[in-house]
């Protein structure tokens, strides 16, 4: 090979080989320089206070979550909206407390969209920004403009109409009917042939159901929750569906076909600022965890799930490392309600929950009005500008729209995101000045100022029997200190009627505040 031919060769590999590699890291270096930083909002299901063993859980051990507290700020009174997922999605999405609207409550399969599509919302925040922006998981806003909706065609509006460029979703949650994934508002490997209908208020087609064919489940349901309708893969569901068998999920590929799609989404869009919102479902039930992780944690099915969402959390740390984007990537982790061991079938979680306490030293969970139904784990890292360390400034979820809109200088409109308030200094970790006041949802309100709670009397049932859970509901006022008694053990309402007059007057001006019409 002659001098000229071999240099001729090398310019060939250095072209094809090493300039490649050479300006990937060049652009990655430059993403981690850049102003704007990328943001992944990791949003777990069902997921309690006490669950990560950052926060004191002991029944799981949460290597990355932890891992993710060491570098980041860990915040202790940090809360969802609502002790139920879609109220608490809807304030997330909105800066606006759900129980202002009507139709916010925990939506069936087939319902409509819930977000109004002339909003502003975080994801919009984000595209107004220049961020490209991906919404991969869970979804349970609704979807189309009616429960009436063809599946076999593309549904709008839907996640891609209120700030989404791409998205990759399931409709509402897994233990409901339609169980398919819809990619930019297309339910995938559609079959004319074989076209998908559904139904919440009577039985369509031949497909078994749970009541019917029990012999054909591989979770029993629980009889007094209703998950005893279309069985898909051996699991009765809320509903009825027939059709789509093609476009059917597995249970078990439901954590790594999310995680491989939010994987991707990065790394088609690490070069540019992006947002993400990766919405885990474990450990929502079902539980149906993965075989690599299938007996692996002491708390059974359960146990199991948090493992598979921890992994999974760590990929996504992986990712950006690999990408080196890690240092000027915002994560953000959290969970939309309190925790639930016995929600829908009978997988012995309770009985195998041991001494583990998903709430903490909290009290109540998911839909409860008590500390544990609201209060969630909450940790934001971004080792570009936050200092490691632990918060217990009083932030909500719902203050994530105000406080990216003023850190991109993206102005939200007037009477819009009316209850989101601008944390960034809290959430920098520069303050411990959150709130003043959040107002908590369930069935009623409640209201945290600074250390006091108050919650009204009421007629919830004290405790929830199907889901083992304690409400918050009573007769009588309940007043508590939550800096000396965060377990909400006793009640000090009629010791300091003051602080129940004050209380009251303000969670009475917070329901009676008027905000932009629908």
């Amino acid at each position: 090979m002659s001098f000229n031919t071999m240099g001729t060769h090398l310019q060939e590999i250095f072209r094809i080989a090493v300039l490649p590699a050479l300006l990937l890291i060049v652009s990655a270096a430059q993403s981690q320089s850049g102003k704007k930083p990328n943001v992944i909002l990791i949003y777990a299901d069902d997921l309690g206070y006490g669950d990560p063993s950052c926060y004191g859980g002991t029944g799981v051990e949460t290597v990355y979550l932890d891992r993710l507290a060491q570098r980041g700020l860990r915040f202790t009174n940090a809360h969802t909206t609502s002790s139920t997922c879609t109220p608490s999605r809807y304030g997330l999405m909105t800066g606006e407390y759900p129980w202002r609207r009507q139709g916010t409550g925990i939506l069936p399969g087939d319902a409509a969209l819930i977000i109004p599509t002339d909003r502003m919302t975080l994801a919009r925040v984000f595209q107004q920004a220049g961020y490209q922006t991906g919404l991969v998981g869970k979804w349970h806003l609704g979807l189309g403009n009616s429960i009436d909706k063809n599946w076999n065609e593309p549904i709008k509006p839907g996640p891609n109409e209120v700030g989404y460029h791409y998205s990759f979703i399931f409709p509402a949650t897994a233990d409901r009917v339609p169980t398919v994934f819809l990619e930019n508002g297309s339910v995938l490997n559609i079959d004319s042939g074989d076209p998908i209908e559904v139904n919440y208020k009577k039985k369509i087609g031949s497909d078994p159901t749970g009541k019917e064919h029990p012999e054909l489940l591989k979770l029993f349901p629980d009889p007094q929750q209703g998950h005893d309708q279309t069985i898909v893969n051996g699991i009765g569901r809320m509903g009825y569906m027939t059709g789509g068998k093609l476009a059917r999920w597995t249970d078990e590929e439901l954590g790594f076909t999310f995680l491989e799609k939010a994987k991707a989404f990065v790394r088609d869009h690490y070069r540019q600022p992006f947002f993400l919102t990766y919405n885990l479902t474990e450990p929502h039930a079902p539980r149906m965890p993965g075989t690599m992780f299938k007996g692996k944690s002491k708390l059974g099915l359960r146990g199991d799930a948090i493992l598979q969402l921890d992994w999974a959390v760590g990929e996504i740390m992986m990712e950006l490392e690999r990408l080196d984007i890690d240092k000027n990537t915002i994560i953000i982790f959290s969970s939309d309600n309190g925790p639930v061991l016995n929600d829908g079938y009978n997988d012995k979680d309770v009985e195998l929950n041991g001494s583990h306490k998903p709430a903490g030293p909290l009290r109540g969970g998911k839909y409860s009005l008590l500390e544990g139904g609201t209060r969630v784990p909450f940790i934001i890292s971004w080792p570009a500008k936050i200092k490691p360390g632990v918060s217990d400034a009083l932030v909500g979820q719902i203050d994530l729209l105000a406080s990216f809109a003023r850190l991109l200088r993206v102005v939200v409109p007037a009477g819009e995101a009316a209850d989101s308030r601008d944390l960034w200094q809290a959430f920098l970790g520069k303050t411990k000045a959150g709130r003043d006041c959040i107002v908590e949802h369930s069935r009623q309100l409640a209201i945290v100022c600074g250390d006091w709670k108050f919650i009204p009397a009421n007629n919830i049932p004290p405790y929830f029997k199907e889901t083992y859970t304690e409400s918050g509901g009573s007769k009588t006022d309940q007043l508590y200190n939550l800096k000396n008694d965060i377990g909400e053990k006793y009640n000090l309402a009629e010791s300091h009627p003051d602080k129940v007059k004050e209380l009251r007057a303000l969670l009475d001006r917070e329901r009676e505040r008027q905000v932009l019409p629908r």
